[in-house]
């Protein structure tokens, strides 16, 4: 699988949750329906976090220069 694809898949999974999150907040799902929902809504977010972790350990390797690991701040602002 490509890494463009991983990250789609991400993008898709965070949506996924999104609208999971939406409809329970609706209340317009049986308890049943709202179980099943919450259920998966649960293991998304957990392939998501997974797939963050991996990311952020990506990130690590590609910033270590030989054995000592060069660590700066991320800011989002420019």
């Amino acid at each position: 699988m490509s890494k463009k694809a991983k990250a789609i898949d991400f993008e898709q999974q965070l949506e996924n949750l999104e609208v999971r999150v939406a409809s329970l907040e609706s209340g317009d799902l049986s308890l049943e329906e709202s179980m099943q929902s919450f259920e998966q809504g649960i293991k998304v977010a957990r392939d998501c976090q997974k797939a963050l972790k991996e990311a952020e350990q990506r990130v690590e390797t590609l910033t270590r220069e030989g054995n000592e690991l060069v660590s700066e701040h991320y800011s989002s602002e420019v």
